[in-house]
């Protein structure tokens, strides 16, 4: 999630992004869907919270989009929602992300999907990973445009209860500013995100295997 508690296509252009890890290049499709692991620093960090808690490699995500004939990653991120060049978005990562595309059925609804998606751009970071109107964070974004465009989920909301959470208590008790840990709030987790039935995955640098 670069979120749980961040303090801290088709285009008509062809574009190739490499990575260091594989020779095969990633192709973009518009409303592409890339997860990463975010940088760590040592010991118990706010990344190990999220990753730990989700015990998944994903830390955050964001939707493929064309802008003036190059690519870009749509993403809802500190400080606000916003779209950063695809090649600076990868870097964030080491390099190290998944890939999925929505499946052949879905793919008609991309263009609205992206659309609502940019109702949000500018829109602050939710660092308390609150589904509300107010605020938002990463796996939020694409769900609830998927959700008012489709009237459907885009993977299976949880509650912070259900995940990991309690080795990290005090990285989340310093985010909410509180004594208690908020266990019935509910969320979409990049995890969550990435196993939604819309979607399949398309490439992998190998960051879905890391165990955690």
């Amino acid at each position: 999630m670069a979120g749980l508690l961040l303090c801290l296509g088709l285009g008509s252009c062809v574009s190739y992004v490499g990575t260091k890890k594989t020779a095969k290049a990633y192709q973009p499709r518009e409303g592409d869907v890339l997860f990463q692991s975010l940088p760590k620093s040592p010991g118990l960090d706010i990344i190990d919270a999220i990753e730990g808690a989700t015990q998944s490699p994903y830390s955050h995500c964001g939707v493929v989009v064309q802008k003036e004939g190059q690519w870009y990653v749509l993403e809802a991120m500190v400080p606000r929602a916003m779209e950063t060049p695809l090649v600076d978005w990868q870097k964030r990562g080491r390099d190290e992300f998944t890939a999925f595309r929505l499946k052949e059925e879905h793919q008609a609804k991309i263009p609205a999907w992206i659309e609502e998606m940019r109702k949000q751009l500018g829109k602050p970071y939710d660092f308390r990973y609150r589904m509300s109107d107010e605020e938002i964070y990463c796996s939020e974004l694409p769900f609830d445009a998927w959700r008012t465009l489709a009237k459907e989920d885009m993977g299976a909301v949880v509650k912070l209860g259900d995940l990991k959470w309690e080795k990290y208590r005090a990285v989340i008790l310093a985010i909410e500013g509180s004594r208690e840990v908020p266990v019935e709030r509910e969320m979409i987790t990049p995890r969550d995100l990435a196993a939604a039935p819309q979607l399949e995955l398309v490439y992998d640098t190998g960051l879905s295997k890391e165990k955690r």
